[in-house]
């Protein structure tokens, strides 16, 4: 019965969305065939048989893919930074005050709920064209997503070094400092890389609405049909993408290994 109802929910969801199976088969063709034009070059040789010719623009690629990564540098600091004090006032168990819980929670919400692409797109209205405006969006989203991450990893803590240090008379932001803190430093760098890697690969869309870095130009390679620019930037991304990956995943490894050790 369960099977039978996720049928029809899958059937009545692909009626609503539109979904055509024959049209799906009937054009299939167009998509891959724009992945076998982004394997040739103008001459209609193969990219791998002319990597200079591929890769003509890579200095050029190289420094607006420096700009993305810093943009995504910047913007996950700053949105780490803004969620690391909130998420101390978000957390249900460690809150000074319910309301304010409350109020930071759905403040924290907003920032997330919102897509980045709008934020930056609001930005480049509001500050022109270049990397501020996607630093920006970066950052207002990475502080929604990691203030709810990090509030939960909070509220997760052992309260009794937290109720030992308040009954000294400590205020609360030193009853955080010494007894919360130590608890959840390594799961707070943890989520923060693990934010740097997704912010890398969404900085480099932001370029899509003037926001900076190597999006500008991987948007107008497919704007005017440059198919092998189009592949060239991609192997790029997805390099950087995948070398980031290993190094945080290096990294998250092992602050896990040292909080087990001790």
């Amino acid at each position: 019965m369960l099977l039978a109802a996720l049928l029809v929910a899958i059937a009545l969801s692909s009626v609503a969305a539109e979904v055509s199976p024959s049209l799906f088969w009937a054009k299939i063709g167009n998509f891959t065939g724009y992945f076998g034009r982004l394997l040739h070059l103008d001459s209609g040789a193969l990219v791998f048989s002319d990597p200079v010719e591929w890769f003509w623009g890579i200095g050029r690629w190289l420094r607006l893919l420096g700009e993305t990564l810093v943009m995504a540098y910047v913007g996950t600091v700053l949105g780490a930074i803004g969620a690391f004090f909130l998420a101390f006032l978000a957390a249900a168990n460690v809150t000074p005050n319910r309301w304010l819980s409350m109020a930071v929670r759905r403040f924290c919400e907003f920032c997330r709920t919102v897509p980045g692409l709008v934020f930056a797109l609001m930005f480049v209205i509001a500050f022109g064209l270049g990397p501020m405006a996607g630093v920006l969006a970066v950052a207002i989203h990475s502080l929604g997503t990691l203030g709810k991450l990090f509030s939960e990893v909070v509220e997760n803590i052992d309260m009794k070094p937290v109720e030992g240090v308040s009954s000294t008379g400590a205020p609360w932001h030193v009853a955080m400092r010494f007894g919360a803190l130590p608890q959840v430093s390594s799961s707070f760098v943890s989520y923060a890389l693990l934010r740097f890697e997704i912010n890398v690969r969404e900085s480099a869309v932001l370029g899509f609405v003037g926001a900076g870095g190597i999006g500008m130009d991987l948007f107008e390679a497919i704007r005017k049909f440059y198919y092998s620019d189009v592949s060239a930037i991609l192997v790029m991304i997805v390099v950087t993408v995948a070398l980031i990956d290993i190094l945080t995943g290096m990294i998250r490894h092992r602050l896990i290994d040292l909080v087990e050790k001790h």
